[in-house]
């Protein structure tokens, strides 16, 4: 061989060595693709985490990923068509499986019917869904949203586990029209007749009337520690809104009582501002976020008096939707089955245990096999898990209804 010809053979080995590299490191383009739909970080930051750690796991559409991510408008009420015309561009795609939201405000309803009479075989997948369940219901594959119905029951079991002997419920007439707030608190004042817990309702100020959020929260500030002095220190306190929560743990952790958890759970909402966190370093690290929760709740002696959800739930929507519809594109799991479901939202909660029921409409008593109601096991500082997940909610619970249908 010439060195003109050895020169040729070595060039092509170096070419070949080359290419062997670059598709081993190169990633295998996806079979197929999920849109999923969030607000903007401004309207729910862990919500946009979620679709972010998907995409981390999957990859991009844009980069030859599975994952494509659009936001609706943070107006959304007042926005609805451009809300609609994001879910029906996902469906353009020919190779898009299944189309995520969370939240499904509203107008998802419409979105999921035009993208069903376009591409009927997109699956299409809503968390907390805004809209009518009956509605929604009949367009969606699959809907869920945190358990508000059995956590009436839960909430209180939880409550007299951390000693209340009394439950202060703290809402304003706005939430008491709303029907799902409603059955929960006719459930909580059931469940505390039959477990001996006192029932106590304190009315606080809309955060949406004139007096705005300062007004509210420091309605919260002034009173809560009152309301300590009159129901005593094994009061447990539960709010409905999520501007009261943070003064309101900052007021139980400084005077005494128990909180178990807010009405959205989550280690985020409330206990950062109450507590004075920055949470920066901790970013979509939920493990680490709880650790540094609970040390500082030992250091100012509140350990074993409040409790949370120990994984976001509007993070684990996000990735417990898309991973279910993973599994059942992938033919590892069937839509409706509750067992599937369970498995796709604990592959991101680590140590936290699910449970959850079908959603049977308190005035009908119409069951829906598609529209399920997930909850996590309650974790309170300084105790760990306390195994409300595990409770068997008796049947009668489930049927109580708010009174507000007609």
């Amino acid at each position: 061989m010439n060195v003109r010809n050895g020169l040729k053979c070595l060039a092509l080995v170096l070419c070949l060595m080359v290419f062997c590299v670059t598709m081993a490191g190169a990633a295998e383009p996806a079979k197929y693709h999920i849109g999923i739909i969030t607000g903007t970080v401004a309207q729910g930051e862990d919500e946009v985490r979620g679709a972010e750690a998907m995409i981390a796991e999957y990859g991009d559409v844009k980069d030859g990923g599975m994952i494509q991510h659009l936001t609706y408008p943070n107006n959304f009420a007042a926005e609805q068509e451009t809300t609609i015309s994001q879910i029906v561009s996902l469906a353009t795609d020919p190779m898009m499986k299944a189309i995520v939201m969370n939240q499904a405000v509203p107008g998802a309803t419409e979105g999921f019917r035009r993208v069903r009479e376009m591409r009927p075989d997109i699956l299409l997948l809503a968390g907390v869904a805004h809209e009518d369940p009956l509605v929604i219901g009949k367009v969606a594959d699959f809907v869920m949203r945190n358990d508000f119905v059995s956590a009436g029951y839960r909430v209180i079991w939880a409550a007299k586990q951390l000693g209340a002997d009394t439950f202060v419920h703290v809402s304003f007439p706005r939430h008491m029209s709303v029907e799902t707030l409603t059955r929960r608190r006719m459930i909580f004042e059931q469940a505390c007749e039959d477990l001996g817990v006192k029932w106590v309702f304190e009315t606080a100020p809309d955060p949406l009337s004139d007096v705005g959020i300062v007004g509210a929260q420091q309605f919260l500030l002034e009173n809560v520690p009152k309301w300590v002095d009159k129901y005593g220190k094994n009061a447990s306190f539960y709010c409905t809104n999520d501007a009261h929560t943070e003064p309101l743990i900052r007021q139980v952790v400084e005077y005494g009582g128990t909180f178990v958890e807010a009405s959205l759970p989550s280690p985020l909402l409330g206990f950062p501002g109450a507590l004075g966190l920055d949470l920066s370093n901790e970013k979509g690290n939920f493990p680490a976020i709880m650790k540094k929760i609970e040390e500082v709740l030992e250091s100012k002696n509140a350990s074993g008096r409040l409790g949370t959800w120990s994984f976001s739930f509007p993070f684990c929507a996000t990735t417990g939707l898309i991973q279910h519809a993973i599994n059942v594109i992938e033919g590892e799991s069937k839509m409706t089955d509750m067992q599937d479901a369970l498995k796709a939202f604990g592959k991101y909660t680590p140590g936290a245990k699910w449970a959850g029921s079908y959603y049977v409409d308190g005035t009908t008593g119409v069951k829906l096999d598609n529209y399920m109601l997930l909850l996590q096991d309650t974790y309170v500082f300084g105790k760990g898990y306390i195994g409300s997940a595990l409770l068997d909610v008796p049947e009668k619970y489930l049927k109580i209804s708010s009174g507000l249908q007609k």
